[in-house]
């Protein structure tokens, strides 16, 4: 083993150690120094020369970027997260001949196809998807994704709420959170476009709130042009805009009747 990829196993053992103790700040600076390490290597993209130690690089290298990946997410950091997932597509695209595949492979596929969902990039959902080889739909983590796609499309929002508790895993939390604010932000935007007022109640229920107050601060911080008065939400953009058609009031529809359903269950 030559000196570069010895000094890198060593570093990436002490930065999953630092990981498990919760030294975010330690695991960055060894994430940006093992980046920088693997420069070094001849068998990694974009050259690929087939060195003695060009296994040992390739596996090491695309174990550092899986690992840069999720460190991403317990940090909150979705630039971090692209740029990551970028780098590290290409060796689950371009080393399947030399690699065998890694078990972390479709849980972090399925990570980005979550990630596009909740930042509303639904034309990049599927070009990604179509990337996947025919058998990764079957996969939890990727069929998890393709069926939250499919009902936030459709929407029907039943599956938000109950997807959080039935994700493929814990990571996936993250975005099923930022996919909740992207959908709120849908149905937000229906609303005061076909509506000049609402109940303060259903318009909670239909923004998936548990309680008042955490609609009143999302009014407070989100949605400056509505105003609550009486005991119900003005819609002040619906006077300045025009009204959207039968789509949106469907929508709406549908979500008041499931938050009044959810409302039954519960």
């Amino acid at each position: 083993m030559d000196r570069e990829l010895e000094e890198a196993n060593c570093k990436f053992a002490w930065l999953k150690l630092a990981c498990a103790e919760d030294e975010l700040d330690t695991c960055a600076t060894l994430i940006s120094e093992l980046k920088v390490l693997l420069t070094k290597f001849p068998s990694l993209p974009p050259s690929f020369k087939n060195t003695p130690n060009a296994v040992a690089e390739l596996r090491l290298a695309r174990a550092i970027y899986e690992f840069a990946v999720i460190f991403s997410i317990r940090v909150k950091d979705q630039d971090a997260f692209e740029r990551n997932f970028f780098q590290l597509k290409v060796f689950y695209m371009d080393t399947r001949s030399i690699l065998p595949p890694s078990p972390e492979e479709y849980q972090i596929w399925g990570l980005n196809l979550m990630r596009l969902l909740a930042e509303n990039r639904v034309a990049e959902f599927h070009t990604e998807l179509e990337l996947l080889p025919p058998r990764a739909l079957d996969h939890p983590c990727i069929k998890y994704a393709v069926e939250l796609e499919q009902s936030f499309m459709e929407g029907t929002y039943n599956r938000l709420t109950n997807g959080r508790r039935a994700v493929p895993h814990e990571t996936y939390l993250y975005f099923m959170d930022l996919l909740a604010e992207t959908i709120r932000d849908e149905i937000a935007d229906c609303s005061g476009q076909a509506y000049d007022h609402l109940p303060v109640d259903d318009t909670r229920k239909m923004l998936m709130f548990s309680s008042e107050q955490k609609l009143l601060e999302y009014i407070s911080e989100i949605q400056h042009e509505w105003e609550v008065q009486n005991h119900s939400v003005l819609f002040h953009m619906a006077k300045v805009q025009p009204r959207v058609g039968i789509q949106a009031h469907q929508m709406i529809k549908r979500s008041l009747c499931y938050a009044r359903e959810l409302e039954r269950v519960v």
